[in-house]
């Protein structure tokens, strides 16, 4: 029987860490984050979900998984011994600040509803600051696990934009979609291949780029729609490759529904690529009325029910004729509204009130 070293390596690390964290302390001073993982991605490695937010504090605030007085939970990445953490925390006078993204609820999680949200609920009420990441965030949260009982405040994800920057050579060829992210729901992956697919009747050049994880095999309905030749599928990336692969599309296509603060769309955003979407959620919240076009489409929490594909079709062939305007827009929105620094500064002042108290 093989042995996973990836999964014996993880619990080697924690057994240090928890050797290291109950031994007797000195005090020491100033700000010491955990973001309750032992390895942190390093710039420029794949990142996922809240593991990308981690990613970038580090820069500033350097992983202490053994002497810290703040502890740092993404909602996308909890770790697997939250609760011992948060009673460590708790007996030490350690603060928790918790970055909430979204909820599970039935439309996508279905009988997994309840055991996930118990997790996001128990990180959410242990929080002495919570920072949701759109106003979508707050309202969902509220709903599915109850108001915060400790600060919060509205505070969305952020892109370097002077590492995402529009290409120098726009693609001659085309027009580029881009599919971007993990298509970790099967409807995602579906929906835009169908969109394209009538996009490719009113512009026989198109291309469509795919990236990430699939979860649903994707040749039967290549073949049906006949798109085999115009559909790359790129796979998974880095990060530091991201900036180029989006530099090879003209807009992004981005299917989710009920997303609540998407870091794909801030990054095509600063890139200067236009997105089309299904208007709900917090990209509602990111794109605005000028960085591109949202289509409507029913709102249900019991079911996903996205927009038809001959409606996403049209909001493309829309923003592709005023692409210039578009891209321009959601460049400026991107650098005025979800540049970096700012949002490392909003940690830094966060975290030294918190430390002091």
């Amino acid at each position: 029987m093989s042995i996973d070293r990836a999964r014996l390596g993880r619990y080697a690390r924690a057994a240090w860490r928890w050797a290291r964290l109950l031994a007797p302390k000195r005090t020491r001073t100033g700000v010491r984050v955990f973001y309750g993982h032992d390895l942190v991605p390093k710039e420029g490695e794949p990142v996922a979900g809240g593991t990308a937010k981690f990613q970038r504090l580090a820069r500033r605030f350097p992983n202490r998984s053994t002497d810290f007085n703040l502890l740092y939970l993404g909602s996308t990445a909890l770790p697997r011994d939250l609760e011992a953490l948060l009673r460590l925390a708790r007996r030490r006078g350690i603060k928790v600040v918790v970055n909430q993204d979204g909820v599970a609820y039935p439309g996508w999680a279905g009988d997994a509803t309840a055991e996930l949200n118990r997790r996001y609920r128990r990180a959410l009420h242990a929080a002495d600051h919570v920072l949701f990441q759109s106003r979508f965030s707050k309202e969902s949260s509220d709903l599915f696990l109850g108001e915060p009982e400790g600060e919060w405040e509205i505070l969305y994800n952020a892109v370097d934009v002077d590492q995402f920057t529009p290409a120098k050579n726009v693609p001659a060829e085309g027009p580029v979609l881009l599919l971007a992210g993990d298509q970790t729901q099967a409807y995602r992956l579906e929906l835009a291949l169908r969109t394209f697919a009538r996009v490719l009747e009113v512009e026989p050049a198109a291309q469509l780029l795919v990236t990430g994880r699939l979860v649903s095999p994707v040749e039967p309905l290549i073949d049906e729609l006949r798109v085999r030749d115009r559909v790359e599928f790129l796979g998974t990336y880095a990060q530091r490759d991201a900036p180029a692969l989006i530099g090879r599309a003209h807009l992004l296509l981005h299917t989710k529904v009920k997303d609540p603060c998407p870091s794909a769309v801030i990054e095509a955003m600063a890139c200067g690529l236009p997105v089309v979407y299904p208007a709900s959620g917090g990209t509602i919240e990111l794109v605005g009325d000028e960085a591109g076009i949202g289509v409507p489409h029913p709102e249900s929490w019991e079911r996903d029910e996205p927009p038809s594909p001959q409606a996403l079709a049209d909001a493309v062939s829309r923003a592709l004729a005023d692409r210039t305007v578009y891209a321009a827009a959601a460049r400026k929105r991107a650098v005025e509204r979800f540049a970096l620094p700012p949002w490392l500064d909003r940690h830094a002042e966060l975290f030294a009130r918190l430390a002091d108290n």
